[in-house]
């Protein structure tokens, strides 16, 4: 895909953000919208489709955690890479946005070419999206379609966010394989995201919420299996 045909919507209630960061992504050539705050952000991205979508988390009328939580369960949407750009560092505030559904975290202030940078590096799981050799796999009850991003567990469908679905279909790639933690870290947030240390951790919870907790191992001090 061509840098012309990426779209990018940033979202924030700070002008100067808007401006600053706009400014350096349009410099690359991507096709960049605004948005002041999280409902006009989201009627945006409906209506743009973005490929990516940069998130300030406190904002007016709808804030980012509530944004991305809607964006994520808007039809179209789904495959959408989603990052929050915001001040705030807490870890609370970092796992609620991974909760949401949102795939990376970067924390101002950033210089205009590191954020570039950085977004190249998240623009790239695009094209790594389009390399699975499998669109269909079923293990046990599961059916994993990656082409649709979508889980049919038991007959039931399940919509999961873009993280939750490759961290699934990465550990079901290999039922019974432990996957140490640096290799999923490597494999569904790429080895040039920065992540905190509990975001594995939030992220197989609410696939145990979802898919069932008997499916998924803890193995202390190593990281996690699939078991069927």
């Amino acid at each position: 895909m061509k840098t012309k045909d990426i779209r990018i919507l940033l979202v924030d209630d700070e002008p100067d953000i808007l401006e600053i960061v706009s400014y350096n992504l349009s410099a690359e050539g991507y096709e960049v919208y605004t948005a002041k705050n999280g409902a006009e952000g989201v009627a945006k991205a409906k209506k743009k489709q973005p490929h990516l979508i940069i998130l300030d988390v406190m904002m007016p009328e709808m804030d980012g955690i509530e944004a991305c939580e809607v964006i994520r369960n808007t039809p179209g949407l789904e495959n959408s890479i989603i990052a929050f750009l915001t001040a705030r560092g807490e870890d609370y505030s970092q796992v609620a946005g991974f909760e949401a559904g949102a795939d990376d975290y970067i924390t101002k202030p950033i210089k205009p070419k590191v954020l570039v940078s950085k977004v190249k590096a998240l623009l790239r799981r695009l094209k790594e999206d389009k390399e699975e050799v499998e669109d269909i796999v079923k293990v046990g009850n599961i059916v994993i379609n990656r082409e649709e991003y979508k889980i049919i567990n038991d007959g039931e469908e399940i919509i999961l966010p873009r993280k939750e679905f490759e961290l699934l279909s990465l550990l079901t790639s290999k039922p019974s394989k432990v996957f140490k933690r640096e290799v999923i870290l490597d494999k569904v947030w790429g080895n040039e995201v920065v992540v905190g240390g509990r975001t594995i951790d939030v992220h197989i919870r609410k696939l145990r919420e979802k898919i069932g907790d008997h499916h998924f191992k803890t193995v202390k001090g190593v990281g996690y299996k699939f078991v069927l």
